[in-house]
Order: structure tokens, then C-alpha cells, then sequence
């Protein structure tokens, strides 16, 4: 097949999706053509197959606002004419299918299908704003198929939208030869020189993310356990996390690693993983991490229930509940042997997500969308 994959190419868990399916189609044989305003984040090196379109905004003083939707819509129609593709595949509803729709307009008699893959905030935020609510509708209804990366998020889009459409659940996914436990003595020498426990945590820093309440459970379990807390990602909220832990006396604990492209080794170190969010579709970095027999405590939001097993791969508690997690984490930390447990259980969890798995999902799904009518216009 002949796929053509639009994405945000920043640091986000839609991105790092799109970006490992389109590398791991390509190594299947598929055909993948990337198409966005920059280079995927993950698209590092060479991949045989995979070929970046960049789309080229250009700036006209008529246009207060950068055209993207229109520039990328054009550029969709460019590729799909010159490359032959078969599937649009757009991960993040606004404005990628809308992108789409109009390309396969343009496109007039083409066969091309439109499939949406839903993350997140595209729908339970975005989304809703009165100002974007028809056109995501709208986009949802005439795409060709949609899926969502959970149960959660597909029934939220169906209640939201007030809208009759089939949506298929593929949940993420993680490369589980890779993403692993391995020997980490340089983290633990640089970072954990006293053999300090280690806590992680990784985003893009934004409000949703709760980060400062990442910050606070630290606060709270440093009073008990030798540890250091490793904050991976970027985002608005760095700022006020940095200075949230000065005045908090812990900011010699706490080390913030900006964004890291390679973050096996960092993981591979830690004893456990924060994820206490607000809202949250799936959590992609909290799979990576239990992928790496790192025990997590999330949050009860969205999809985390999906994923995490309470009292098996880790902990789940309600939404700003710092002494909860923070109890649940010295519990971990102080029992070796009950660490240990939860750490076999949340590796074997993440195999249920193995790449190589949900990857055929995906395929399976292409052909069913290939072989179905067209949707009316």
C-alpha cells in the first residue's frame, strides 16, 4: 500500500505514534509518505520506504494567520497524485482531516480513502471550542474511516459530537525489543551517585499534564525515601515547575532533562513512573515505561484504566490526590519484594501492546477501509 501519514511532528504521544506506524509499516513493505510542516520528531536516519514531504507555508501580508490547513491540503493532493497514494492516514483530527477532505475533493474522482485516528485533546478540547466544533464533526462524519487509541476516547467523541459513525479502538502501542530494561549504571552514577531511588515523569509540560503535581508527590516522598525525581519533556509549565520546586527547598533532587529523543536508558533506571494528569486518552508514556518494568501511579482519568491494573502494574488514585500517590509511592519504593512484582507485572502488561501486534491492527483496518464504498458527499 501507499500511505500517506499526517502528523504534529513535536513532542507529543499522536506524533511518536504516527512517526513509529509509519516506520514500522515501511519495514513491512508499505509505501509511507509523511506529510507535515517539519520532520517528525522520531523520523531519525534513514528508513527505507519512508519519504518527508514538507509542506511550505507561504507569508503574504494579506494573511494575518499562516494558511496550514489550505497549504497542507494542497501539498496532500501533490503527494497523492505523484505517489499514487491509497490512504490518507491523519492522526489528530484539526486540521489534518479537514486537510484531507478538501485534498480528496480536489482529487475529484480519486479512490484516496481518509482515515482519522483521534488522540486526545483534538476531541475532549480542542475540539469543543464553538469555534472548531462543526468542522470536527463535520471532518469525522466524511472521513472515510476513524479510529480511537481507546474505549474511553471513542465514547467521549460519540457523546460529544452527537454523531452515527463507526470508530474503531486500536490502542497505542510500544516496540517492546526496544524499549526494555537494561543495565543504566551511567544514570545511576550521574544522577543516583548515593544510590537514591528514582522517579520519572515525561510530557510536554502543559497544564494538563499536572507536572507540579508530579513535583509535590515528589516533595512528599523525598521526606521518607533517599530519591531523585528526572523530569523528561518541555512545554509551558517548565517555568513554574522549576520554581515551584525552589520554593519547595528540593530543586537539588529534582532534575529537569528538557527533551530527550532516546530515553531507554533514563527509564531503565528508574523505580518508578508519575502520571497524575488531568485528562489523559491512552497514556503512551506510561506504557514506555511499564515496557522498561517501571511501575506506575496515574491518575483514574480517561484511558489510564484501560492500561494500568491497580495493585498489579501500579496504582491508580483520583485526580489531585498528592497523599495518595505519594503513599502509594513509598509503599513501592520500601518493599523491595512487592516492587520487584509490580515491575514483572507491568512489563508483561506492555506486551500486550506489543508493536508487531497492533501494527497488523492497523494494516487489518486499511484493507477493511479499502475494500468498503466509498462514503456519500
Amino acid at each position: 500500500m501507499n500511505i500517506g501519514i499526517t502528523c504534529y511532528p513535536t513532542y507529543g504521544g499522536s506524533g511518536v505514534v504516527a512517526t513509529e506506524l509509519g516506520k514500522a509499516l515501511a519495514e513491512k513493505g508499505h509505501s509511507v509518505h509523511f506529510i507535515s510542516y517539519a520532520m517528525p520528531m522520531r523520523l531519525d536516519g534513514f528508513v527505507d520506504n519512508v519519504i518527508f514531504h514538507e509542506v511550505e507555508i507561504s507569508n503574504y501580508p494579506l494573511f494575518d494567520f499562516p494558511l496550514y490547513t489550505l497549504a497542507l491540503a494542497s501539498k496532500m493532493v501533490e503527494v497523492a497524485k505523484y505517489e499514487k497514494l491509497d490512504i490518507f492516514h491523519c492522526h489528530y483530527a484539526i486540521p489534518h482531516a479537514t486537510s484531507a477532505y478538501l485534498a480528496k475533493q480536489m482529487l475529484n474522482q480519486s479512490n484516496i480513502k481518509v482515515i482519522t485516528t483521534l488522540h486526545g485533546t483534538d476531541i475532549t478540547l480542542v475540539g469543543l471550542e464553538p469555534s472548531f466544533l462543526p468542522v470536527m464533526k463535520f471532518s469525522i462524519e466524511q472521513s472515510d474511516g476513524v479510529t480511537a487509541v481507546s474505549r474511553f476516547l471513542k465514547e467521549k467523541t460519540l457523546t460529544n459530537y452527537n454523531i452515527e459513525k463507526e470508530i474503531e479502538v486500536i490502542p497505542n502501542f510500544v516496540d517492546t525489543a526496544k524499549y526494555k530494561r537494561l543495565r543504566a549504571d551511567e544514570v545511576l552514577k550521574h544522577y543516583a551517585p548515593g544510590g537514591e531511588k528514582i522517579l520519572t515523569h515525561t510530557s510536554n509540560f502543559r497544564k494538563v499534564k499536572r507536572v507540579q503535581d508530579v513535583i509535590l508527590i515528589f516533595a512528599e516522598v523525598l521526606k521518607k525515601v533517599k530519591s531523585k525525581l528526572l523530569l523528561i519533556g518541555d512545554g509551558p509549565e517548565r517555568s513554574q515547575c522549576e520554581l515551584l520546586c525552589r520554593e519547595l527547598g528540593i530543586h537539588e533532587h529534582v532534575k529537569f532533562l528538557g527533551k530527550q529523543l532516546e530515553i531507554v536508558s533514563i527509564l531503565s533506571a528508574a523505580d518508578l513512573f508519575l502520571m497524575p494528569s488531568q485528562s489523559e486518552s491512552f497514556g503512551l508514556s506510561a506504557l514506555e515505561a511499564m515496557a522498561c518494568e517501571v511501575p506506575v501511579i496515574s491518575t483514574s482519568v480517561g484511558g489510564l484504566p484501560e492500561l494500568q491494573v491497580h495493585g498489579q502494574t501500579g496504582y491508580i488514585a483520583e485526580i489531585g490526590d498528592i497523599d495518595r500517590m505519594s503513599r502509594y509511592a513509598v509503599d513501592l519504593l520500601a518493599n523491595a519484594s512487592k516492587h520487584k512484582m509490580f515491575a514483572e507485572a507491568a512489563r508483561k502488561r506492555a506486551l500486550e501492546f506489543e508493536a508487531t501486534k497492533i501494527v497488523a491492527q492497523y494494516e487489518s483496518y486499511y484493507e477493511k477501509v479499502l475494500t468498503a464504498s466509498a462514503v456519500p458527499t
